[in-house]
């Protein structure tokens, strides 16, 4: 009887092992090649070999592909690499007089959170085809730990009109933090206030980020600000 009892709690013990959870681990790769223009990747991939890896790298080379303004639908990242490349290519075979300066494509991606429930990925773009500036842009990947998936608002906030009104009380703080004499009506245009479309998180909470020219001119930039996660403890389903 003593023994049944013993293997019963070996096999407890087995199976609660088994189903701890288990990180998702991400190392820092790139992607080498001779271009003839100036293409720089480095980005996070997930180092394992099971599933979940398998769909987050997918999911992560996909987002960085849709943030790029090339017309094809491709999700294979070194093949948009080389479509930038033959592209720079034959534009300086068909217009040799205007070969300089060098088109430019430069990928960097940034974890800034990671818990057991989501795991948050900053993804930074810039390209350049001529003209007086080149396109940048940032991107937050948020991903469900657990699956891989994609977490979209609605799977992040409980209440998206209650967190708007949170959000643009920070957003006033953010300007006067500036001390550039900014206020509301310098931003969206006309229009009132508007969550980004990036929301993501970070270890000292959710960072809320708006893109070039996405609310205000070129010459303000980025717009970003943070609200810390002890004003948020009843607006998250995860964190």
């Amino acid at each position: 009887m003593k023994r049944i009892i013993l293997f019963s709690v070996i096999i407890l013990l087995i199976n609660s092992c088994s189903n701890e959870f288990k990180p998702v681990n991400f190392e820092i790769t790139s992607i080498e090649n001779s271009f003839e223009s100036e293409i720089s990747v480095i980005y996070d991939k997930a180092s394992e070999n099971d599933e979940i890896s398998k769909k987050i790298n997918f999911k992560i080379e996909e987002t960085i592909i849709s943030t790029l303004s090339f017309p094809e639908k491709k999700t294979n990242l070194r093949a948009v690499l080389e479509d930038f490349d033959t592209e720079y290519l034959k534009f300086k075979s068909d217009f040799p007089e205007e070969s300089e300066p060098i088109w430019e494509l430069h990928i960097e991606t940034e974890k800034t959170y990671q818990s057991e429930d989501v795991i948050t990925l900053a993804i930074s773009t810039y390209e350049y085809k001529g003209g007086a500036h080149g396109n940048d842009k940032i991107k937050f990947l948020n991903l469900n730990a657990k699956t891989g998936d994609i977490l979209n608002q609605k799977d992040i906030l409980k209440n998206s009109k209650v967190f708007e009104t949170i959000a643009k009380t920070y957003f006033l703080k953010n300007l006067e933090n500036r001390d550039e004499n900014l206020k509301m009506e310098d931003y969206f245009f006309g229009k009132p206030f508007q969550l980004p479309e990036n929301i993501g998180f970070s270890d000292d909470g959710l960072v809320l980020l708006y893109n070039t020219y996405e609310v205000a001119s070129y010459a303000q930039g980025y717009t970003e600000f943070v609200i810390p996660f002890d004003e948020l403890e009843d607006q998250l389903i995860i964190n």
